[in-house]
């Protein structure tokens, strides 16, 4: 699934060989850290490759989102050059390795190889996962490190509760002290992922909550008479831990700003130059907190009007993707041709999430199983947020994060399909149940491959005749 998800991200990444949608920012963002090492003012049209480098401002820029992303951006420019390949590798292999993360994460869960690789292969051929992961946006790096962040907590999980059975074995009343290392490598993720976006934060409080859940419910599990008092004597010192290193992390990101006597707000509105270091870094810090109070204003009064704005509501509907590149081309063959890219879910696919999360509902309740409960938190951290900002302007591909674990979902149900419920029963409707759920089955992911077979064209820039593009605007709102 790996290898089938690094051929449709990497074959023709170069295309289109020019800047498309927001790599007119992240790009040019990206090679200025490597130049100055904060992001630079790029002077107007000069985010294209002129002699092989962005055309630079005077100044540092105003920029409202944290580094690191940028500086993944950077590593493939400093390897490739600034081309478009060079700056869409690092998304490429982002998404590369997120497929096989989430390969992995769902043959730990559903305890099967095969459900694990249908779950790979949708989250390959989904639309927004392979657009996203051949541009040179943040999104998908933000989506990488929650998707490793969850691997982690579900490690820790499967750690805390082979320390109890232990305990319970050896008669004791309590596991003795550990360092709960994968909950530290999970901080240390989701520092990443707000070091990408700060949006990850919402899946950092989502992700806080499961760990809560996970070690009251072992302490309940084992028959613990305080479980509360217990999780708070024990496990505090950890979260606290956790929460220092989200923090490092996070600042370790903006090491560029605060090497830099260049940086945007760097000694404003407190001038340190010159100070002891005590004093430089107290208003250095103060420098940037200010930094990131004009950062935060901005984005809670982003309400503008904008052609390919989306809220939250439409996203699962497929309501209003995001046009990333549009041309009148040609040599395809034909009188009139286009050239695109549409940030656009497999339909098959992304219209199939909601019955798909009505039916894990329904089947966590009815199992009390953790698992679904982990994927639906998991899943709704990404996107039942937005909806308590309305007036906020919003795009689909804030939706990606999510992805993963709603294809998550869609493993669930399509293992409920092929195995045996509780009550054992063998057949439904006079067919074995198990033959007929892998029928099923098979019969959908067959179909959400075809769907993006055929939309494919649509996705990497190929040029095509026009009226092949419009035969794939299935929807008025997607024109």
């Amino acid at each position: 699934m790996t290898g089938i998800a690094a051929i449709i991200r990497l074959v023709h990444l170069d295309r289109p060989g020019q800047i498309i949608f927001d790599e007119t920012y992240y790009a040019p963002n990206a090679y200025a850290l490597l130049r100055y090492g904060v992001e630079w003012q790029v002077v107007e049209g000069g985010a294209n490759p002129v002699d092989g480098a962005p055309v630079f401002g005077d100044g540092p820029a105003y920029v409202v989102h944290p580094p690191l992303g940028k500086w993944l951006i950077a590593a493939g420019e400093a390897a490739l050059g600034y081309n478009p390949m060079g700056w869409r590798i690092s998304a490429a292999v982002a998404g590369i390795v997120s497929v096989l993360l989430i390969t992995r994460i769902a043959q730990r869960l559903f305890g099967s190889v095969v459900l694990g690789a249908a779950v790979g292969l949708l989250v390959a051929l989904d639309g927004i996962h392979v657009v996203t992961s051949r541009s040179a946006l943040l999104d998908i790096f933000l989506a990488l490190f929650v998707v490793a962040a969850f691997a982690a907590l579900l490690r820790d999980r499967d750690w805390q509760r082979r320390r109890w059975l232990a305990a319970l074995t050896a008669g004791r009343e309590r596991p003795p002290t550990a360092l709960p290392w994968w909950r530290f490598a999970a901080a240390a993720l989701l520092g990443c992922a707000v070091a990408v976006k700060w949006s990850a934060g919402f899946h950092l409080l989502a992700f806080l909550a499961l760990t809560l859940w996970w070690d009251w419910g072992v302490r309940r599990s084992v028959g613990h008479p305080r479980p509360i008092r217990s999780l708070l004597r024990d496990e505090s010192p950890g979260l606290l831990a956790s929460g220092a290193i989200v923090l490092v992390v996070y600042l370790a990101s903006w090491s560029g700003w605060f090497a830099s006597d260049q940086g945007y707000h760097r000694f404003s509105p407190v001038d340190v130059r010159g100070a002891s270091w005590p004093v430089q870094l107290i208003g250095s810090v103060w420098n940037l907190i200010h930094y990131h109070l004009q950062s935060l204003e901005f984005h809670a009064g982003l309400d503008s009007a904008h052609p390919y704005a989306s809220p939250a509501w439409q996203w699962l509907l497929l309501g209003r993707p995001t046009a990333f590149h549009w041309a009148a081309e040609e040599g395809c063959g034909a009188e009139h041709c286009a050239s695109t890219v549409l940030l656009l879910g497999t339909p098959v696919l992304w219209w199939s999430f909601l019955p798909v999360l009505a039916v894990l509902v329904w089947l966590g309740i009815a199992r009390r199983d953790w698992r679904a409960g982990a994927i639906l938190v998991a899943a709704g951290a990404g996107i039942v947020p937005w909806f308590f900002f309305p007036e906020r302007v919003m795009f689909y591909f804030y939706a990606l994060p999510s992805e993963p674990f709603l294809v998550l979902a869609v493993g669930y149900v399509l293992g409920a399909l092929i195995t045996p419920g509780p009550s054992g029963r063998t057949t439904v409707f006079g067919f074995d149940r198990r033959f007929l759920g892998t029928l099923i089955a098979g019969g959908y992911v067959l179909l959400v491959a075809v769907c993006f077979a055929y939309f494919y064209p649509i996705y990497t820039g190929e040029v095509i005749p026009y009226h092949a593009w419009q035969a794939r605007m299935w929807v008025s709102s997607w024109i």
